[in-house]
């Protein structure tokens, strides 16, 4: 059978294919809907003690980016105008997302907002870990 002959004219669609396009579609609405709810819960869980809300409502943020075409274009304008903002966002939703350094940085970011310049204690104990660190492979 020639290749001519097995290919289907363009915008054809088999009711198998049209089913499967309904699925994904219906799959990505759920999930785009199970991001909300995620985010919801992260808005109502900031209030408490401790810092659990954002990073909830973060990661249905990331569900959200994924998995709506609006979302994201959305996303892209917020990100030219607040490039220095939502940096972090933009390094959790890549493939391979740094998880441990967005951490950092941003607790460091808090940190720096927060906490007057000689009581910082991230930045110090950084400093303190570079030197150890720098020792240890010297000495070996």
């Amino acid at each position: 059978m020639s290749l001519a002959l097995s290919a289907r004219p363009h915008g054809h669609t088999s009711a198998p294919g049209r089913f499967g396009q309904l699925l994904r579609r219906l799959l990505r609405l759920g999930l785009v809907g199970l991001g909300g709810l995620i985010v919801l819960a992260g808005v109502l869980i900031a209030p408490l003690p401790g810092p659990m809300g954002l990073p909830v409502a973060a990661v249905g943020l990331m569900i959200i980016l994924r998995n709506s075409y609006k979302a994201r274009k959305a996303f892209v304008r917020l990100r030219r105008a607040h490039p220095k903002t939502l940096h972090p966002f933009r390094r959790l939703l890549r493939r391979k997302p740094e998880v441990a350094p967005v951490v950092w940085q941003m607790m460091l970011r808090t940190e720096r907002l927060i906490v007057p310049r000689g009581y910082r204690v991230a930045v110090r104990s950084r400093r303190l870990f570079r030197r150890r660190r720098r020792a240890s492979t010297i000495v070996a």
